[in-house]
Formats: C-alpha cells, structure tokens, sequence
C-alpha cells in the first residue's frame, strides 16, 4: 500500500506546535548559559566544572540525535517528540529543587536526553503532517516563532532571576514543553510507522565519541597544542570518526545512510547547518565575554541584544520560506549566509572598548537574521531529500551537524580569541617597554579566570582591572577583531559552494 501523503487539515497548530517543540532546544540552554554565573554561585559548583555543566545538555543531544530519528520513524515520530516534552518537563521541573551541583548535572543529561527528540522529530513531522507545496511557507513559520522566543525570552528570564531567584531559570522549558504537548496531541497527526530495525548502538557511540574527544581536544588547546590533554582526545575523535564511517559503510541498518552525501546540496545544505550553528554560537559566547570584560554590561543588558528588531526578524523569516517555496532553496541560502558574512565582518569592523551600543545590537540582529533564513533553506533542502518514512532519520543528520557546530563554536571562538589575545597583550608589553615576564604576571589572574571544559570557557570580568600596566581591554578588543574576521571567511565559503555546486532549480523538491 502506498504511503500516505500529510492530511488536509489547519497548517498553523501544526507549526506551532512542532516549533515550541523544538524552540524549547534553543531557548532552555541559552537562558541557562546567560544565568550560569548564579546557579554556579548558588550550587557552589567548583570553577573548573561551570563550563561542562553548561554545556551537558548539547553534548548529550548531539551525541544522540542521530539514534531519535530511526526510533521515531519506526516507532512514531509524534509519540517520540511527546516523550521528549514529557522528559524535558521532568527534569527541568525537578531541576528547580536541586539540592547541590550532582543533582542538577543528572538533570541536565537527562534533559538533553529529552531534548535530542526534539530536535530533527519536529521537522520530521513537518514534512509528514504538511504538503511540498505548503511546506517552505510552514518552515517560514517554524523558524519565525522560534525567533519571537529566542529574542523575547532571554530578557523576560533575566528580570525573573532578579525578582526570584536562579530557580526560575528550569521554569522555561516546562513552560514551553506544556503548551506543545497540548497543541501536538490535540492537532499534529502521527507519521507513518516503518518497519522497525535495530538501533545502531555502535555507530551512535562511536558519532559521541568523536564529539566529545574534537570538542574536549579543542578546549585544552587553549593551554598548548602538544600536551597530552590535547592531542589525546583530538586521536580519539579522529578514531572515532574513521572507525564510523567504516562501521556505517559496513552495517545493513546505518543510523546515517552515507549514500546521502552524493547529492551536492545535501552536503552544501549540512554544511550551511555546521556554519550557522557554529557562528551563532560563538558569536553568543563573543558577546557575552566582550560585554561583560569590555563594556561591563549585566547579563540581561547582553540578553536585551537579541530582543530589538526580532519582530522583522521574524517577518523577514517567513518571506523566506515563501522565496523558498517559489524560486529553491538556493538563493535563500546564499543571501543568509551573506548577512551571516556582514554581521561578523561588522563586529571585526567596528568593534573596540568604547564602541556604540547600537552597532553591536546590529552585528546581533545581522547574525540572527541570517541564521533564521540560511536555517529555513537548509531545512527545505535537507527534507527534500528525505525518501519516503525516512524524514526522521535524515532531519536528525541535519541536526546532528548543526549540534556539532553549536558544540564547536564557543571552544573554536574562544580558542581563537585566546590566541590573538596573547598576541596583542605581547606587543602591548614590548609597546610599553614591559619584560614578557612582567607582562605574563599581569595577565595571568586573567588566565586563571578561565575554565576549561567541553564547550565553554570564560574570563572573570574584574580580572582586566589587573593590568600591571597593559591596556587589556583594547587588546581583548582587538582579539576579538581577528576572530571575528577570521571566522567570517567560513558562511562567505559555503555561500560560493552553494552558488557552484548546487543546481538552479525553480521549486523545491517534495519527495
């Protein structure tokens, strides 16, 4: 019998639905990262340990999205995203009863359990509940309610943590997670079950792995490239990584069909999905270090930032599926990852200790423009190569790359940052007529203010105060500049990619 196509039924429940779905990956850990600075304090949890506690929940989802879509396509995908709401309320709601930093960490992984079936299932149910042709102007919808969150939340959290305490933070995800429930079980249509098979246990081992070795090998690189505590890791990854794909070439049930990435815009759109998670998290990290160290701006100012211009955003965002819907995916990719280029060659450009408020809310509005609309045309062009009962599967690769990039982009960033920083700081020193030893005590209380874990890694803001004479601010400033111009190079690469490897086409393909 031949597979059902989606029912004829109100399109905007769906997507609402399925997008509070999936915001709730985005908006729980960030309001979460921009409010860790009290839980840490509350829960004395050692400095050395803030940083995996951060980012515990992405690491887990990124490890393990690629399992929940075979599960969800042969188990059903709305029933998989409900557990995963119901996961998600549970442990955030218990989380708001953490006793002490042990407590909360088991939360947080079982809460990027939860959340890994919230990933790749919505858009899954997207394209199984949604026809092609109504499909791009949905995804326009999915992204655009995601950006009225992502903007509106940050700043709603951090005058509620002021007003109640740290606690409030584990409130969101419930929140969110409720309102989808009931609007998944009242309106989302269940996908067609396939023929179960065996989970790749071993592949989705070996893709966690290789992960946590890259992300953990690039976060002690910070202290030297030949340590052990670098180039360890970094071998386990690449065993890992070679170890999979052979493994994935070898199995009759791969949990990632590698016959995928002989299409050339599915391997464009996958690296679009690593490029704009990775820039949208590193600039998030960016911001937050060179607010706070620099400008000495709150955490809820830094939050404020993603709140101006998020309603044109999301306008901008839903034009964007309907571009996609009538010409391809294609030239929505390039003029996303185009404003993705100009936001960080505007931070490069203009960034400095004294610089205008106003700039950096535009470099911030730039960046999230860009990755809504370049993610709106990824996700068209990923499900559209999805075979028939497989969109579980193959929306969870897109996102287990964008998870790889959002893992990658705070410890890339701030690898980077640390480098030009050392570089500024010793010339600022031979500037001065300073000895490196003189200039390395000033600087080593900054040092020292970093932690370094998986996926995060901070300076102590009242730590630039202690200069032994050196402008560290400027320097900090001008290292950001070189990061920020060095990784702008990357969306400007994939969007000549797109433009030469990916075809014309005038619609976008509805398998």
């Amino acid at each position: 019998m031949a597979e059902a196509g989606p029912r004829s039924r109100s399109t905007l429940p769906i997507v609402l639905a399925l997008s509070l779905a999936f915001t709730v990956t985005v908006v729980e850990p960030l309001v979460l990262g921009l409010n860790l600075p009290q839980v840490s304090r509350a829960l004395e949890v050692p400095p050395q340990l803030v940083g995996f506690l951060g980012g515990a929940a992405t690491l887990v989802m990124a490890a393990t999205v690629l399992a929940a879509g075979g599960l969800g396509d042969a188990f059903g995908l709305r029933r998989l995203m409900m557990l995963g709401l119901a996961t998600v309320t549970v442990a955030d709601l218990l989380s708001v009863f953490s006793p002490g930093y042990g407590f909360l960490l088991a939360m947080r992984l079982l809460g990027g359990l939860g959340m890994t079936a919230l990933l790749g299932v919505p858009l899954a149910l997207l394209k199984s509940s949604v026809s092609a042709e109504r499909r791009p102007a949905a995804l326009g919808v999915f992204m655009a309610v995601e950006m009225v969150l992502c903007g509106v939340t940050p700043a709603v959290t951090g005058w509620a943590v002021d007003a109640a305490g740290w606690r409030v933070v584990f409130l969101v995800g419930p929140l969110l997670s409720l309102v989808a429930l009931w609007l998944t079980a009242r309106y989302v249509p269940e996908s067609p079950l396939q023929e179960r098979r065996r989970p790749d246990v071993v592949g989705v081992a070996l893709v966690g792995a290789a992960l946590l070795g890259l992300v953990t090998g690039l976060a002690a690189a910070q202290n030297g490239v030949a340590r052990p505590q670098t180039w360890l890791p970094l071998l386990v990854a690449a065993t890992a990584a070679v170890l999979f794909v052979r493994h994935e070439h070898r199995t009759p049930e791969p949990a990632l069909d590698l016959a995928l990435f002989r299409s050339p815009a599915f391997s464009v759109a996958l690296a679009a999905a690593l490029t704009l998670n990775f820039l949208a998290a590193g600039l998030s990290v960016a911001l937050g270090q060179f607010g706070s160290v620099v400008l000495a701006l709150s955490p809820e100012s830094i939050g404020l930032l993603y709140l101006p211009g998020t309603l044109l955003s999301a306008a901008a965002v839903v034009l964007a599926g309907r571009l996609v819907g009538r010409w391809s995916p294609r030239p929505v990719m390039v003029a996303g990852l185009v404003l993705l280029t100009a936001s960080g060659l505007l931070m490069g450009g203009t960034v400095s200790p004294t610089m205008a408020l106003w700039l950096l809310l535009l470099a911030t509005w730039l960046c999230n423009l860009g990755t809504l609309v370049t993610s709106t045309s990824v996700s068209e062009a990923v499900l559209a190569e999805a075979p028939q009962g497989h969109s579980g599967t193959v929306a969870s690769v897109q996102l287990a790359v964008g998870m790889t990039g959002y893992a990658l982009g705070p410890t890339v960033y701030l690898l980077l940052l640390d480098f030009f920083f050392q570089k500024e700081w010793r010339a600022d020193a031979a500037s001065r007529g300073l000895s490196l030893t003189q200039a390395e005590q000033a600087v080593d209380a900054v040092r020292s203010g970093l932690v370094l874990n998986p996926g995060s890694a901070v300076y102590d803001p009242n730590l630039l105060r202690l200069s032994g004479g050196l402008d560290l601010g400027a320097d900090f400033a001008d290292a950001l500049r070189s990061t920020m111009l060095v990784v702008s190079a990357l969306p400007l690469a994939v969007a000549v990619a797109a433009l030469l490897l990916t075809g014309r086409g005038t619609t976008s393909r509805g398998r």
